[in-house]
């Protein structure tokens, strides 16, 4: 028998196998860089008021692996139910920190301490929760109790 024959229809087969496996990037959607953060917070406030919970914004960017992980930490587990049952989730872009800056100052989420940053609005749209110390800033390192805590403090 052929061995190189056999090594290309073990890694056809092995491809084929990876194909079918959803992969954890494919649930990421990103920062979306042509939305209105303003009105987008503004949608999600008024879903927040209606639901009877808060908006939270995320503050971040798309070249940001801290900012991908705590989307994906958001989308499961336990963080994805109390994500769910207690806040409307709003994604901010800052691109470079060149971008929404403006936005994080107001509610006096300080970016340069790093990304991914949250402000929780209170029904009138002030900020009555924000990472003000860079705590998101290290996600990857983060696990899933240690989020279930922040967001905790957050309501």
């Amino acid at each position: 028998m052929n061995w190189h024959w056999l090594a290309a229809l073990a890694w056809a087969v092995a491809l084929n196998a990876t194909a079918q496996v959803p992969s954890p990037a494919a649930t990421w959607h990103g920062y979306d860089e042509a939305a209105s953060a303003r009105a987008d917070i503004e949608r999600a406030l008024s879903e927040a008021a209606a639901s009877g919970r808060r908006a939270l914004v995320v503050f971040g960017a798309n070249w940001c692996g801290d900012c991908r992980v705590l989307d994906m930490a958001m989308k499961q587990g336990r963080l994805k139910a109390l994500v769910d049952a207690k806040f409307v989730v709003v994604k901010v872009d800052v691109a470079r920190f060149d971008k929404n800056v403006e936005i994080a100052q107001r509610f006096g989420v300080p970016l340069k301490l790093g990304i991914p940053a949250v402000a929780v609005l209170a029904a009138d749209g002030s900020a009555s929760f924000v990472t003000s110390g860079g705590e998101l800033a290290n996600a990857r390192s983060m696990g899933e109790e240690a989020l279930l805590a922040l967001f905790g403090r957050a309501f």
